[in-house]
């Protein structure tokens, strides 16, 4: 059985309401992979009832029984599903989002006395079996806890879930133990592949969660390394070089970009998982966290600083996310548009995030039929391309590919505008059926745009090629 750590390597943001510029709940990630093209789709699975079937993983043979009955909810499976179907992200049709998963380690002696379960809970199955059944962040936190209690964790995992009113954060980290964290209204957080939950406080169920027994399970076992303090992260998680170089950075540049005061080590196992940020925080400023590498910094492997510089820490963005996701709830007590899933294909630095309306019941063309080999119909291919041709010609394409991004953002903020006038006066299937069609309308525009660039680059491009000649008038 492959290790799927390895295989997914991702980096996620959270925001609360009062942290966000809009009041909308944030969850966000990029689903990184251990080759640069790991295509994806993009479905609305539809609700079912009256069901009488068994989930049986294609991955490890996780065996669970499903509900009879569930909701309607957006994913983005892998193409290939020889491995499971790995549905990675979405809302449901209650308005619960939810983003699985961040892939984190455990420290040997942790897993010594609750070593992971085989063919127990893993990523391929983390979305599948939670998303269509639970009605609250919160209810996502509780129902992958039972799951967990009842079948075990393959491997660690972050998890995040939101609704209009909360953002939770959960980490599973070995066999059976777990805990989660409700983030501040007023906080965002970041996590990069390393246990990030500090402190836990058991008086306060309200904001924390933990698996039964956990408390029992440290001091039986004498796990703690802190006195009078309940440290989960120090407990459970790792401080190696790796984590140094590959880890603690990705949460030091997006700190360094939402509290440009604060001084901070890049290598630092203390950065903290929550915090204010100096302003609030926009849907651009998310975006620009998920593309970036390190940006005006000596790190930047695309910028001017020594090749060691530019080798030492891993990026944010990288060839191989397979799909980068802004999870975004705005308040779906006054609009049934409220949900609304910004979903990247292709090297997010180079290629635009699309919104996409939760509140539907297909989605577009280009996003649904994934062809196995290269076709520009396709978004994934498409993006793909894109990012291929900017970064061949770096110096030359950059500043139009900033432009093209742009403008898709400024559009994009105009489109939501426009349909939530129209949504507020509707509801039901007729809500349904109208916001469909605007995502149909949201991904032509988008592909054209993207469409257009691509054929002004290819021509630019050919006037780059090595292989010109000039006559020298001397010779």
């Amino acid at each position: 059985m492959t290790d799927r750590i390895e295989l997914s390597a991702c980096t996620s943001i959270l925001v609360g309401k009062k942290a966000s510029m809009d009041g909308a709940t944030y969850i966000s990630r990029n689903e990184d992979r251990v080759v640069a093209i790991h295509p994806k789709r993009f479905f609305v699975q539809p609700a079912v009832s009256g069901r009488k079937e068994t989930y049986v993983s294609a991955y490890n043979k996780l065996t669970v029984p499903l509900p009879e009955s569930g909701y309607r909810y957006t994913s983005t499976p892998n193409a290939d599903q020889s491995e499971g179907p790995n549905e990675e992200d979405g809302f449901n049709e209650l308005n619960v989002g939810e983003s699985a998963t961040e892939s984190v380690y455990a420290n040997e002696r942790v897993l010594a006395y609750d070593p992971y379960i085989e063919n127990g809970l893993a990523e391929d199955s983390l979305t599948t079996l939670v998303l269509p059944f639970i009605k609250s962040a919160r209810d996502g936190v509780r129902y992958l806890g039972e799951l967990v209690k009842k079948y075990g964790s393959a491997e660690g995992n972050g998890i995040q879930f939101n609704d209009h009113n909360e953002v939770w954060y959960m980490e599973i980290v070995t066999g059976h133990q777990w805990v989660a964290v409700r983030i501040p209204d007023d906080c965002y957080a970041v996590a990069a592949n390393q246990i990030a939950i500090e402190d836990i406080d058991f008086n306060d169920p309200e904001n924390y969660m933990w698996a039964d027994g956990i408390q029992e399970f440290v001091e039986e076992n004498g796990l703690n390394p802190d006195e009078g303090r309940w440290d989960f992260r120090h407990i459970f998680g790792t401080d190696t070089e790796k984590d140094h170089h590959y880890n603690t950075p990705r949460v030091w540049f997006a700190q360094r970009y939402l509290n440009p005061s604060i001084e901070q080590d890049p290598e630092s196992p203390e950065l903290p998982f929550i915090r204010k940020a100096e302003r609030k925080i926009s849907v651009e400023d998310i975006q620009y966290i998920l593309k970036s590498h390190y940006n005006e910094t000596k790190y930047d492997p695309l910028g001017s600083g020594s090749e060691h510089d530019k080798k030492t820490y891993r990026a944010i963005s990288l060839s191989r996310t397979a799909n980068s996701h802004i999870l975004q709830m705005r308040d779906s007590d006054k609009n049934g548009a409220a949900g609304v899933q910004w979903l990247g294909f292709g090297i997010p630095t180079f290629c635009p995030h699309v919104p996409f309306f939760t509140n539907a019941n297909d989605t577009d063309e280009s996003y649904r039929e994934l062809p196995e080999k290269m076709n520009l119909k396709s978004a994934y291919w498409m993006y793909e391309a894109l990012a291929m041709i900017v970064e061949s010609h770096y110096a030359d394409f950059i500043q139009a590919d900033i432009d093209y991004q742009k403008e898709l953002s400024a559009w994009a903020r105009r489109k939501i505008e426009a349909v939530d006038k129209k949504a507020v006066t509707m509801s039901g299937s007729e809500l349904t059926d109208y916001l469909t069609e605007q995502n149909h309308e949201i991904a032509a525009h988008y592909n054209d745009a993207t469409k257009t660039l691509l054929a002004e680059l290819v021509t630019q491009g050919a006037e780059l090629s090595k292989l010109t000649f000039k006559m020298d008038p001397n010779l």
